[in-house]
């Protein structure tokens, strides 16, 4: 009931002041005409005046606590002078009063209004009349009934700001999901975007290479052509079934009866990208150092489209058409690189204003397994690519607490 009549106080605030102003003053004309066989209520006419304008007063409880709680408790304290007895409803306004201080001050300023509250009504009160039996209702009954509203108000209190913060943590969960969701969403279109650049740039500049070569030999060498042609079918083949692979991620369901994806690509398919590249007239040498090792599935995509990029811009800009390309398998990491003689790629032909996106996706790759990447000019001269990457790539478990490696940079 309390908490139904608080919510339509809230909705209409001026309509609830006005019914309890109302309700108030009946309840102190009232309480007027109580008395005890030790004590007889005054007769005059006068002391009505007081009680309308302490019922008026609680027009400004709400807005006005402490304003109206004097003026209540002056009014309360008058007529028990005059030898009224403090029965609860004679004291309603001042409960009324009391109660929205509790509701709307804190702990400390409620407990000093509540105790001087008491003690000038107490003393009134005995001052007023003669001690007889009815001492204990001047009394314990005076402080009894002016704890209660405080008691109730600062209930309302502590049940409002309990429902203001499970609002504002239900705020702050939502923020925090539509975060989470944005970041995801981020990240995958990342994800996404490097692979398309990934798959589509490496067999484009295959396929450039190769039209190229079969343009400049078609007259002199047909034969020679005529391979070259058919490896630039391989190619496209190649690079659109790639590109079906990454789209139909977006497209995929998660029914039963959904066609499997081709598997991503790993250093198995490491002879086919070296064939690729040598019909493009890009002469890739292979080199392994240790036992091979087993490699998780997102290690081995990553070191075979760091070598893929790698090579891609090795048959753009090396101008000896040869690379090298070293597998050194560690005990606990494999370290990629690869080398060539000619300028550096992107860094001296940037792909679009403002840098490479080769470069920088073959470093987030690197990072997001948990290695590293590092890509410039050597100092003997052309360019390197070199990675190092753990045989298995560290989970949140695997780093101590504050932020990871990729994140502080």
């Amino acid at each position: 009931m309390t908490s139904i009549l608080e919510r339509y106080a809230e909705r209409r605030p001026r309509a609830a002041d006005v019914a309890t102003a109302v309700a108030v003053c009946v309840c102190t004309l009232l309480g007027a005409r109580i008395s005890t066989s030790e004590s007889t209520p005054p007769h005059a006419l006068w002391p009505a005046w007081i009680l309308v304008a302490s019922s008026a007063a609680v027009l400004g409880s709400r807005s006005h606590p402490r304003a109206t709680l004097a003026v209540t408790t002056a009014a309360a304290a008058a007529l028990t002078a005059l030898g009224y007895l403090p029965s609860p409803l004679l004291l309603a306004p001042v409960m009324t009063a009391l109660y929205w201080l509790a509701a709307r001050t804190d702990s400390r300023t409620t407990g000093i209004y509540a105790a001087a509250t008491v003690t000038v009504l107490m003393a009134t009160s005995l001052a007023g009349a003669p001690l007889g039996d009815d001492l204990i209702l001047r009394t314990a009954g005076t402080v009894l009934w002016l704890l209660l509203p405080v008691s109730l108000g600062g209930r309302s209190r502590f049940r409002r700001a309990y429902l203001e913060s499970v609002q504002a943590r239900a705020a702050h969960a939502e923020r925090t999901r539509e975060e989470e969701a944005r970041l995801r969403v981020a990240e995958e279109r990342l994800r996404i975007a490097r692979e398309l650049h990934d798959a589509v740039a490496h067999h484009m500049a295959v396929a450039h290479a190769q039209a190229g070569t079969a343009a400049h030999l078609a007259e002199t060498h047909p034969e020679q052509t005529r391979k070259i042609l058919a490896d630039l079918v391989g190619t496209t083949t190649s690079a659109l079934l790639e590109l079906r692979a990454t789209v139909g991620v977006l497209r995929r369901t998660a029914g039963p009866d959904t066609d499997p994806l081709e598997p991503a690509p790993g250093l198995d398919r490491l002879p086919d990208l070296v064939a690729s590249c040598a019909s493009a007239g890009l002469t890739v040498t292979v080199a392994t150092e240790g036992p091979a090792r087993p490699l998780s599935p997102g290690v081995d995509l990553t070191a075979y489209r760091i070598i893929q990029e790698a090579l891609t811009n090795a048959t753009k800009h090396a101008p000896d058409h040869t690379a090298r390309v070293r597998l050194h398998y560690d005990t606990a990491r494999l370290l990629v690189s690869v080398t060539n003689d000619g300028a550096a790629h992107e860094t001296a032909v940037p792909p679009v204003p403002g840098g490479g996106y080769g470069l920088m996706g073959m470093r987030e790759r690197a990072h997001s397994v948990g290695g590293d990447l590092r890509a410039g000019p050597r100092p003997e001269g052309g360019f390197e690519v070199a990675a190092v990457l753990p045989l298995r790539p560290r989970t949140a478990a695997d780093y101590p607490a504050g932020p990871r490696p990729e994140e502080s940079r």
